[in-house]
This record gives structure tokens, C-alpha cells and sequence, in this order.
């Protein structure tokens, strides 16, 4: 905690704040968790100093000021060919993210008994009394669809990973072939190989719903995997993290997550296909599962959802079920007018 404090001064000027961040790193919150709350709950108190608001009696009001702050926020990109390009207000996930750390920091004062009300409040479902309508949250919740390259910008990408050291060819071969998160990608270890299943064993610790499972790669990723090892012999002998840096500073050490984002990020930019990332792999192999015609649980299990309404996303962005009834509406109309054409007509006019 000291080290939160000492990269954002402010949680140290609140006594609470940093006594809730304690409590959440106490019950096994993982690190990058508390970062994000800690981020968020940062810019939600500076904001109230900027405003001469004391946040343990601040109303709905100072949440709007917040919020129109963030939403009024220019985003800058400093990367390559896009450097220098602005966008106006976070993202709407993100908005989210930072009204959650605010709301379970005024949940846990009510708790304390510091406060009576929580100013961010939540949406509520429909209930017996009043008009029977759901309420909604301070903040209308947008879900849009994941984001996937065309075939000419996946081929731009590869294009550009094929030039890549074989270390870079396998993660990005690993993260389409298992749809494996940025973080469960760079926790992989020698042991979670199995080279004669040719699966991989996705650690509970390592994924994003503590849930652990097993899932395959295919054999063009056993060839990469084969020759990546061969090189990995000549840095480090030892097992554990599969994938190492090889920078002078930090040569042999495990790859970090923000190495992997970056390289990730130049290749974009050489390739000019801004909107790719790390997730982007994950999101067409689900996409792809989902056009192939693999049912919703299946997928859901391959991608390690806890709710199926994640993996209805790349359901819905495939256009599978759009096109299964398209198909069969269509079928139908076809037979119906070919019948009109192929009716037999009689002398007067009318069908016989």
C-alpha cells in the first residue's frame, strides 16, 4: 500500500481510502485489481479537492462533476502513425470501472457506519411497489460487440508478426488458437504444456474468473512452439515462464504483460490496423468458433465464461443466427414463389 501512496499521493491523504484498498488486497484481491481501484478512486478524490468537496459527505452532484470530467477527458494516442490523434471522454467500460471503485468505496463507509447513502447508487429490477419499473443506473450501461479485423487487416497483422522473433510468432499463435487472455497468455509455464495432446493447462490463479481449465492448440502452433523452445534453451535452461525478455535490462527475466501490450502495439502500427490489441486474438478465434457453428456451451467453455450472456457476444457478432434464419426464411419464400410459377393454369385464369 505505501507504494500505491507513493505513485498517487492523494490515497494517502485519506485515511479510508487507503484503509479500503488494504481490506481488499487482505481478502486475495489480485494486484492489478487493486491498481484499477486505486486509479479510479485517485482521480474521484482529486476531483473533489479540485472542487473544495469533502468526499465523506459528497452527494450525487460532486458524482456528476466527476463523471462529466471523464467524459469530457481527451484521450491522446502516443504510438507511431497515430500519435498525436485525440478522442473526447472515456470509453464507456471504462466509465463503468471508475464508477464501481467509487460505489464499493461509499459501500464499505455505509458498512463502517460513516455514511447513510451511497451517492453512485445502482440500478435496481423491478419490484412490487411504485410503478414496477426497473430503475436505472447513474450511468446507462452501453454493450457493444467486440471488435474483430477484417481478413485484409488480419492479413496486414500477419504479415507484419511474420518478420517477428519466434518468441512473438508463438504468443500471437497461442492467444488465436486457445483465445487466451493477455494475462493467461504471459502466466504460461514449460509445465503447462503437453506436447503429445498438443493442450495447454490454463491456471485458475492466472485467468480472469479464477476458474482453471485445459484447451488445444493446433499442430502449425506445435511447429512454432517446437522451435521457439530450441531458442528459449539458448537464454534460460530452467523451467517455469515459458516466455522470457530478451532486453538487455531485463534478459531471462519472465515477459511482463505491459512488454507483450507493446509489442502487440508497434505491430498494429506498422501493420495500420489501429483498432488491434491483445484481446483482439481471442475475440476472432471465439468469432470464428462461433461461425464454424460450435454450440454456446461449448464456447463458453473453450473461452472460460462464467456467464453465457459473454459468450452470446461473439454469437451475435458472428451473424450465425442471423444468417441460420435468413437462410430458412428465405428457402421458403423461394418454394412458395416457384410453386406460384409451376401451378397449372386453367382456361379461365384460376389455378387448377
Amino acid at each position: 500500500m505505501v507504494e500505491l501512496q507513493e505513485r498517487w499521493p492523494v490515497l494517502g491523504r485519506y485515511e479510508r481510502a487507503t484503509q479500503w484498498l488494504t481490506i481488499w488486497a487482505d481478502l486475495g484481491r489480485s494486484p492489478r485489481t487493486i491498481e484499477a481501484y486505486a486509479r479510479a478512486l485517485t482521480g474521484y478524490l482529486e476531483c473533489c479537492e479540485r472542487n473544495k468537496t469533502d468526499p465523506m459527505v459528497a452527494g450525487r452532484e460532486q458524482i456528476a462533476i466527476y463523471l462529466r470530467e471523464l467524459m469530457s477527458r481527451p484521450r491522446i494516442h502516443t504510438f507511431g502513425a497515430f500519435e498525436g490523434a485525440q478522442r473526447v471522454g472515456l470509453a464507456n467500460a471504462t466509465l463503468q470501472q471508475r464508477l464501481v471503485a467509487v460505489r464499493l468505496f461509499y459501500d464499505y463507509l455505509i458498512e463502517e457506519g460513516l455514511r447513510t447513502s451511497n451517492p453512485v447508487g445502482r440500478g435496481q429490477g423491478a419490484s412490487g411497489g411504485g410503478s414496477g419499473r426497473p430503475s436505472r443506473g447513474l450511468l446507462t450501461r452501453q454493450t457493444e460487440l467486440p471488435w474483430i479485423p477484417s481478413e485484409e487487416q488480419w492479413q496486414a497483422v500477419l504479415a507484419v508478426f511474420a518478420t517477428e522473433p519466434a518468441r512473438n510468432r508463438l504468443m500471437v499463435a497461442l492467444a488465436y488458437d486457445a483465445a487466451l487472455r493477455r494475462e493467461e497468455l504471459c502466466s504460461l509455464r514449460t509445465d503447462d504444456i503437453d506436447p503429445s495432446r498438443r493442450m495447454l493447462r490454463i491456471r485458475a490463479e492466472t485467468t480472469k474468473t479464477r476458474a482453471g481449465r485445459a484447451v488445444p492448440y493446433s499442430a502449425c502452433t506445435g511447429v512454432l512452439l517446437t522451435a521457439y523452445l530450441r531458442h528459449r534453451a539458448v537464454i534460460s535452461r530452467d523451467r517455469g515462464p515459458l516466455f522470457l525478455s530478451e532486453s538487455r535490462r531485463n534478459y531471462g527475466r519472465p515477459l511482463t504483460l505491459w512488454t507483450w501490450s507493446k509489442v502487440v502495439r508497434r505491430i498494429a502500427v506498422t501493420a495500420d490496423v489501429e483498432g488491434f490489441s491483445t484481446h483482439t486474438m481471442r475475440h476472432l478465434c471465439l468469432t470464428d468458433l462461433a461461425r464454424m457453428g460450435w454450440g454456446l456451451h461449448a464456447i463458453a467453455t473453450f473461452a472460460g465464461h462464467r456467464s453465457l450472456e459473454s459468450t452470446l457476444r461473439y454469437i451475435h457478432l458472428s451473424g450465425r443466427e442471423l444468417a441460420e434464419k435468413l437462410n430458412k426464411g428465405m428457402t421458403q419464400i423461394h418454394s412458395w414463389r416457384a410453386g406460384m410459377l409451376t401451378q397449372q393454369q386453367s382456361p379461365d385464369g384460376t389455378a387448377s
